[in-house]
């Protein structure tokens, strides 16, 4: 358990102090066969621990939220998982805050054993957040909503994402009404108490920093819905300066831009992660301000 937790602060009171710190950069770890590769590793286990190891030593304690990418480290099966649990021990040892990618999403009591996997309080490994599918429905994550509620940790939904294939479910409408606006909805009733009470909520959303002009098209109320939003798609993947500011308007201090290959393209050197990653980090914020 944190400080912040002990002192009953939510995710999003934590994510607020720790973005005020260190900037907004949501730093991933990804370890994906050919960075692994490019960093002169093999792709094996060790590969994969010495990869791990490296990001976290660059990013504990230097970022506000580091984000692994469950499906890299489940590739190698029970032992990739054991690497994986060490990272995310490491880094909340070290006030770093935690977002597991896994998107998980099912109904009823499967859901409710995802989120118990990362967000209970007897969890091998917690984190401090997940992202997870609303595609079963919104209210079908209700286990894990409620689960991080009580437990002080966050969730992000997918809300309104930057690949191809996104379009035809999420810009898809049902009496004037898109798919991804009762996402964003969904997640504004979960963060009213938060906003209420002049705080930032815990249920973020993922909106890709490079769907240009669907926020609007869409006529999606980001800034309403006080949620924390991560942004894919900074840096390798083409985002943008422009882009964030384009995207997000007056959400704009919300956002937290997640960087994965950008950043983990200047390893091996963990100095040179480092420098890469707070660098970045400070670029975003002075875009957000």
């Amino acid at each position: 358990m944190t400080v912040g937790e002990a002192m009953g602060a939510t995710f999003g009171q934590r994510l607020r102090t720790a973005v005020d710190t260190y900037g907004p950069l949501c730093a991933g770890i990804d370890p994906h066969r050919a960075l692994v590769e490019s960093w002169g590793l093999g792709y094996d286990l060790d590969g994969l621990a010495a990869f791990t190891d490296a990001c976290v030593e660059a990013f504990a304690g230097h970022v506000a939220l580091v984000k692994p990418q469950s499906a890299f480290f489940e590739v190698f099966g029970s032992r990739g998982l054991a690497v994986l649990e060490g990272a995310i021990r490491a880094l909340r040892e070290a006030g770093t805050l935690v977002l597991l990618d896994g998107k998980r999403g099912d109904i009823g009591s499967t859901m409710a054993a995802y989120a118990e996997a990362y967000l209970g309080t007897e969890a091998v490994a917690p984190v401090d957040a997940i992202t997870a599918s609303p595609y079963l429905g919104f209210e079908a994550l209700r286990p894990a909503l409620d689960l991080a509620a009580r437990t002080g940790r966050g969730v992000f939904v997918l809300g309104l994402t930057s690949n191809p294939e996104g379009r035809s479910v999420q810009h898809a409408r049902l009496r004037e009404v898109s798919v991804a606006e009762t996402m964003v909805v969904g997640a504004a009733r979960e963060n009213a108490e938060a906003r209420g009470l002049g705080v930032l909520g815990s249920i973020g959303l993922v909106v890709g920093a490079t769907v240009g002009s669907a926020v609007q098209e869409l006529e999606l109320d980001l800034a309403g819905a006080n949620a924390p939003l991560l942004a894919p798609g900074v840096g390798a993947q083409g985002g943008t300066s422009d882009d964030l500011r384009q995207v997000f308007g007056d959400a704009l201090p919300n956002v937290l831009p997640a960087s994965s290959r950008e950043v983990l393209s200047a390893g091996p050197d963990v100095g040179g992660l480092r420098d890469r990653a707070m660098r970045t980090s400070e670029a975003m914020a002075a875009i957000m301000r």
